[in-house]
């Protein structure tokens, strides 16, 4: 089975590695600060970094690839191109989705190990920052102000603070988790719905298992985390919408496809006192025509809930540790089996 380490030599041989990624450095360099040294370190690393244009060119020097070390713009790659390297047994990607990549690794049995955890990370501060934010009644009060310019009126309706207030988290996978901590940390009161949730794991996690329309009526702010599944298209709808709190708001940082877009406009333009923060829409970005460009109480961000910056030093950390470990025949935190993969988003 190629997914097998073979310990034989080792220490004697260093692991061939190579580097698979294309994407604008401007979002922050993954390997840098000295993580591609390390790497070095640790193997044997090929020289240039592949992606989809320059495979081709290279495929003739990575017949000896054991180890592909990862990130945004990982290439799809095809029978032909894995049959290029037949010695690969596992693939480090260090960023987060792997949907558009990893059905042909699972599939021939190479390890497939993200730092999705590590990408969970700046999602579950960029959610509490607006949580906090729509709790002090920020982003309705600024509409208002720009409004009236009038201070009194803009700060004249019932803005809920944040001790003891109800947050509701649709989908508790790892950015629900990471912001449920977060959460409970400021005196926030955490209801949540996941149908893979179970009442014992609710009970772990300090939270409360609800139903998705309980959900809907009962918490102040609302924040999707739903993995992008055919089965969660379309599950958010004008009724759920439209059971809201007064004043409540509607947080999306997971993806616009769960959303029916047509419900949500009509609830927002019905319900002034309600308000949608959407880092993700469907189609992204919205269409031209589209009602949550004019909308005054949507505010819409250009999909940027994602590491950054130097928040994406923690990813490649994070699979470097991974590789040492698989290197000792540890165990892995973080793979991604054809069972996990199923249930990402």
């Amino acid at each position: 089975m190629r997914h097998e380490r073979d310990f034989e030599g080792v220490g004697t041989m260093p692991t061939k590695a190579a580097l698979f990624y294309d994407y604008p450095i401007k979002d922050g360099e993954v390997y840098g600060q000295g993580r591609r040294q390390t790497i070095e370190k640790l193997t044997d690393l090929y020289p240039e970094v592949i992606n989809s244009k320059n495979f081709d060119e290279h495929a003739s020097g990575l017949g000896n690839v054991e180890v592909i070390f990862a990130t945004w713009g990982m290439p799809f790659l095809t029978e032909e191109q894995l049959a290029k390297m037949p010695k690969l047994k596992a693939v480090f990607y260090a960023a987060g989705n792997v949907k558009a990549f990893a059905q042909p690794i699972v599939d021939n049995d190479i390890i497939l190990v993200s730092a999705w955890d590590m990408n969970a990370i700046p999602v579950a501060e960029m959610a509490l920052s607006q949580i906090i934010l729509s709790c002090r009644g920020y982003y309705r009060t600024i509409r208002d102000y720009y409004e009236t310019h009038d201070q009194n009126k803009a700060k004249a309706f019932h803005r809920a603070g944040v001790n003891g207030e109800t947050v509701g988290l649709i989908g508790m996978g790892m950015i629900g988790k990471r912001l449920s901590a977060l959460l409970k940390s400021f005196s926030f009161r955490v209801i949540a719905y996941d149908p893979y949730l179970s009442e014992e794991q609710a009970m772990e996690l300090g939270i409360e298992r609800v139903s998705l329309e309980e959900l809907f009526r009962r918490a102040y702010i609302v924040s999707n985390h739903i993995p992008d599944l055919p089965s969660t298209k379309n599950v958010l709808s004008g009724p759920l919408f439209e059971s809201m709190r007064e004043g409540a708001t509607f947080i999306n940082t997971g993806r616009g496809a769960q959303v029916i877009e047509a419900g949500l406009i009509e609830t927002l333009r019905n319900r002034p006192d309600l308000t949608a923060l959407l880092d993700v829409t469907y189609p992204e970005p919205p269409g031209a025509e589209s009602e949550l460009w004019t909308l005054p109480n949507v505010w819409i961000s250009p999909h940027i809930g994602g590491s950054v910056g130097d928040e994406v030093g923690r990813m490649a950390d994070c699979i470097i540790e991974e590789f040492q470990a698989w290197e000792s025949g540890k165990p892995l935190r973080y793979r991604v089996t054809r069972e996990v993969l199923a249930t990402m988003g």
